[in-house]
């Protein structure tokens, strides 16, 4: 099934966590077989390291910070002419090619 929301998006997150509801970021990465997303900003984890040995470097100890995967159905695509959160609709093009196209305002997405 073809994706609605690639990398590179803008989107903004309407369920979830009370902290990251409301938050717009772009997308990071796509993971398709697990129907979840990372989107900058959003979902922030921490995750304590110690030090490494590996090849004859070393890797810093501490605490470092990443964005977690949060599922798809919590965003919503961010329209670039409108500027709302909007759903995503399918509309093929004269080559037969399909193309995103926004459902409040009608713009091509893509």
């Amino acid at each position: 099934m073809k994706r609605k929301i690639r990398k590179g998006d803008i989107v903004e997150v309407i369920t979830g966590n009370f902290e990251d509801k409301g938050k717009r970021g772009e997308v990071i990465r796509v993971f398709s077989d697990t129907d979840r997303i990372t989107v900058q900003g959003v979902s922030l984890r921490k995750k304590h390291l110690s030090q490494l040995r590996a090849q004859g470097r070393k890797v810093q100890a501490g605490i470092i910070e990443f964005e977690g995967p949060i599922h798809i159905s919590n965003v919503m695509l961010v329209c670039p002419k409108c500027d709302e959160a909007t759903r995503v609709g399918i509309q093929r093009d004269e080559d037969g090619e399909p193309k995103r196209v926004c459902k409040r305002c009608k713009a091509l997405i893509d």
